[in-house]
């Protein structure tokens, strides 16, 4: 006789899962890679990183130009689109309707998910928890904070959903030991191959009952 699983819990990223803003970012983070490090691509190369990364990555003792970039990208939040995924809303009202533990995993900061409440006052209703980069030492593409999701609800890898859309956070939910949803949003269904173990373009169409069979298949 099946349980409710003990339950499943579903783990989401945020940008590029739930809310659709990376080619935003992309294009942000794409001006301050031509402009301080004379390279392109550069939006595609941190995707997944906490600010705090970026910085220690790639303008470490430039203070000035932190500085600067924190600046715009404030500016930048305050302007920008925050429009959910296609399906993401009726996805996670299945979820909450048969029981599943939700949260968001995500590698913004506070500041960040300000805008997103004051866009969508609902948001964080729909969740049983928002965890943010300030709430985990080593961020994606370590596991950690995918493992601290689990922790809070109780819930043991396989019985756990990862979202995701990054090669950073993919590799973190993998190696978290959850079952990993790779979001075609961000990256081709090509260059994800292998790095999930299922790929969906959009939450529509997906369901509860989609996710239990995936569940059994991975036991």
């Amino acid at each position: 006789m099946e349980t409710k699983r003990d339950s499943i819990a579903v783990l989401f990223d945020l940008d590029g899962v739930i809310i659709d803003t990376e080619t935003q970012y992309t294009r942000f983070w794409d001006e301050q890679g031509r402009r301080h490090l004379l390279v392109d691509d550069y939006g595609h190369r941190i995707k997944g990183q906490t600010l705090n990364q970026i910085y220690s990555g790639d303008f470490i003792g430039r203070t000035d130009v932190q500085l600067q970039i924190s600046n715009d990208l404030q500016r930048f939040e305050n302007q920008m689109s925050y429009d959910y995924i296609p399906g993401a809303q009726d996805f996670i009202a299945d979820l909450r309707r048969n029981g599943a533990k939700i949260a968001i995993v995500t590698s913004s900061n506070e500041a960040k998910m300000s805008h997103v409440y004051k866009a969508h006052p609902e948001f964080s209703k729909q969740f049983d928890h928002i965890l943010t980069a300030d709430m985990f030492t080593r961020s994606k593409p370590a596991p950690d904070c995918f493992l601290l999701g689990m922790k809070l609800f109780g819930t043991s890898a396989q019985h756990t959903f990862v979202f995701e859309d990054s090669f950073h956070g993919l590799q973190a939910g993998r190696d978290s030991g959850a079952i990993v949803i790779g979001l075609t949003t961000t990256n081709s269904r090509e260059v994800l191959d292998g790095k999930a173990h299922h790929l969906i373009d959009d939450f529509r169409n997906l369901t509860y009952a989609q996710l239990i069979g995936w569940s059994r298949q991975q036991i």
